[in-house]
């Protein structure tokens, strides 16, 4: 699964396939090899990691409620979504033939428009 995560990041984010390994293994780190984190044990920079891949489905939350001493208690779990992921990493990236145009600076697409 490593393998596939590091290429799903590396097609959804545009990322270079060094930093998408990293990636993975931060992730993993967090995981500790099990299949599901509680989202209380995670700190707020991996809380909000997690929230931008849950936004590309990469990964998925499950909620948990209970009653304890009286009380509703709602446990939040994360997991890794396989199917998406394994999709992810397989799909053609498509190249924006207009990628050039973000390259160039606003202040030359200013300067032309007043010389225009």
């Amino acid at each position: 699964m490593k393998r596939l995560l590091a290429k799903a990041l590396k097609n959804r984010f545009d990322m270079i396939k060094e930093d998408a390994i990293a990636l993975t293994k931060t992730i993993e780190k967090i995981f500790n090899g099990q299949e599901e984190v509680e989202d209380m044990s995670i700190d707020k920079y991996a809380r909000s990691l997690f929230y931008e891949l849950q936004r590309e489905r990469l990964l998925q939350i499950r909620r948990e409620e209970f009653n304890e001493n009286g009380k509703n208690i709602r446990k939040y779990y994360w997991s890794f979504n396989n199917d998406i992921i394994r999709e992810r990493a397989y799909e053609k990236i498509k190249k924006d033939p207009y990628q050039i145009y973000k390259k160039i600076p606003k202040d030359a697409w200013l300067l032309h428009s007043y010389c225009n």
